[in-house]
């Protein structure tokens, strides 16, 4: 076992937690029992003190050694009294002693001192079994062995307390970015332990969604940057093939120009992905206006508009303001009003409105080529795009929808999105 293991230093804490309590616990014990006998020894020679002064005059029932003092002077003692120095005990303060016995340690010797009405007596009690001491001993040996005892419960309660843990940790070993199979069984008890096993398990199905994610990304961003590339080099190999005319050289480099235009289209986009999170973002937030922004935003795409004749309502747009970021929301914005014109035939209307009851409501409702039912739950996958989509006459990575639900979670809303095929798309945003 490891001498830095949770283990053990749960042990030495624990073990020197307990022998601080079980020593303070002794000497808590032995002084209040010291003082109880004590007290008891000194209430007993007490009363036959006063035993002795109602019953010297006929010497009957006197079975104590005492000695009787007046003024300062002994005038009678037993013959068994053999205290020295009894002069230094009558000088003190004190009425009651506890003296030890030189000839014995399991024995004490006691001494009271009543002073009465006319002289006083010292009652002197010898060889008194000294009980604390015989505690003290045992305490001495069933300490350490209590000591002993509670430490291997300890450690069997640890060993069962960090079985799951040691489970947690065989799993986490096995666990590698091509092997998320693993998981750790759930225990019975509806513990700690069993929320810690439980939040683990997750982190497992969270990190298979991610490689899974990563793989379907990876996957996806090859396949979206070999078309440019493929054809940027084969331009590029052509126009080497052999000399060529100046408008043929300059027809190679526009063509180059624009695939090199749609790599960085689409690497910007993935940038955009990444730049913000859940744990970030709040810090990028500011109060902004979310009708001037939407009017800003569709101002710039009155070009596009008029190109297809689409006519822009505004049905409904309120004055409202909120805490958010506003390269976000204007990306949410432009998004959905691209693909709105994108996908919608000419002399057609796109519908636009912004008003706020117990949420903010933006809703843009187009008349263009719909979505089918079936793909719906899709297309705001990343580089998913629709057959409908896949010519050349309407550009696109997939990428545009899959940012906007992405800015719209950052911002803590939802996105509802019903289409018709050949009738129209209707997308809400909620905040």
């Amino acid at each position: 076992m490891k001498s830095n293991s949770l283990k053990i230093k749960l042990l030495l804490w624990f073990g020197g937690i307990t022998a601080f309590i079980l020593l303070l616990f002794s000497i808590s014990f032995y002084y209040f029992l010291s003082n109880s006998i004590n007290d008891n020894i000194k209430i007993q020679l007490q009363h036959q003190a006063i035993d002795i002064e109602n019953s010297f005059e006929t010497q009957k029932n006197i079975t104590a050694t005492f000695a009787i003092i007046e003024h300062n002077k002994v005038t009678y003692k037993t013959a068994d009294f053999d205290l020295q120095n009894l002069d230094f005990y009558l000088q003190n303060s004190h009425s009651f002693f506890i003296l030890s016995d030189e000839e014995s340690s399991e024995n004490i010797n006691a001494l009271y001192i009543y002073k009465g009405k006319k002289n006083s007596i010292v009652v002197y009690k010898k060889n008194i079994d000294n009980k604390v001491e015989d505690l003290t001993s045992t305490l001495l040996i069933l300490n350490p062995i209590l000591l002993l005892l509670l430490i291997f419960m300890a450690s069997k309660m640890i060993d069962k307390i960090l079985d799951p843990i040691h489970n947690v940790i065989k799993t986490a070993k096995e666990i590698s970015v091509n092997n998320f199979s693993t998981t750790i069984p759930r225990p019975k008890e509806d513990d700690e332990i069993r929320e810690l096993i439980d939040s683990f398990n997750a982190m497992i199905e969270r990190l298979k969604d991610g490689v899974d994610a990563l793989d379907r990304f990876n996957s996806d961003v090859s396949h979206e940057l070999k078309t440019p590339l493929t054809v940027i080099l084969g331009e590029i190999e052509v126009t080497l093939r052999k000399q060529r005319e100046s408008h043929e050289y300059e027809k190679s480099m526009r063509t180059i120009h624009y695939e090199t235009l749609q790599i960085q289209k689409i690497v910007e986009n993935l940038l955009l992905l990444t730049r913000y999170t859940k744990e970030n973002i709040a810090d990028s937030f500011e109060l902004c206006s979310l009708n001037e922004i939407l009017l800003h935003v569709s101002e710039k795409y009155s070009k596009q508009l008029g190109a297809k004749n689409i006519t822009l309502m505004i049905d409904k747009i309120e004055k409202i303001s909120m805490m958010a970021n506003i390269s976000l929301i204007t990306l949410i914005y432009s998004n959905l009003l691209d693909n709105a014109i994108k996908y919608s035939e000419t002399n057609t209307k796109i519908h636009l409105s912004l008003y706020k009851n117990e949420a903010i409501h933006f809703i843009i409702e187009d008349e263009g080529i719909g979505i089918a039912k079936e793909q719906l739950s899709k297309i705001t996958e990343r580089f998913y795009r629709v057959d409908e989509s896949r010519n050349k006459k309407i550009e696109g990575f997939g990428l545009g929808l899959f940012i906007v639900k992405q800015s719209v979670e950052l911002h803590n809303g939802a996105m509802h999105i019903n289409s018709t095929l050949d009738k129209g798309t209707k997308v809400e945003i909620l905040f």
